[in-house]
């Protein structure tokens, strides 16, 4: 299987949208997508929908990790949303929410980061 990448602005927001599976096979390809739509310097925040994602392995923790990286070196913040318990599991075994914020659905990271 492979990923569909949906990406949409909302302000100063990219909320990217993942189908599929991010894999060592399909993070390139994320990050390639989300760094050239963020070094045009018109984002402050980052939302990442997992809702329809299937399946994350490492290379998608790290490329995660990166984008993180990114958005809080400009003073932005990442939410992720929508997780399925899988993938929620291994974001919680990797640590990751101890520095990213979680959100139940897109609508409520959106009203986080004072979108309505």
């Amino acid at each position: 299987m492979s990923l569909t990448i949906n990406m949409e602005e909302k302000d100063s927001i990219l909320c990217v949208r993942l189908d599929g599976e991010l894999d060592h096979h399909t993070s390139e390809m994320l990050r390639k997508e989300v760094d050239e739509l963020l070094q045009k310097g018109t984002y402050k925040h980052l939302i990442l929908n997992l809702e329809n994602l299937s399946f994350m392995d490492s290379s998608g923790l790290g490329v995660i990790l990166g984008r993180y990286k990114q958005i809080t070196n400009i003073g932005g913040e990442m939410v992720v949303c929508s997780i399925t318990p899988p993938i929620r599991r291994l974001l919680e075994m990797s640590g990751l929410f101890k520095i990213i914020r979680l959100a139940d659905n897109e609508q409520f990271a959106l009203e986080t980061l004072g979108v309505a």
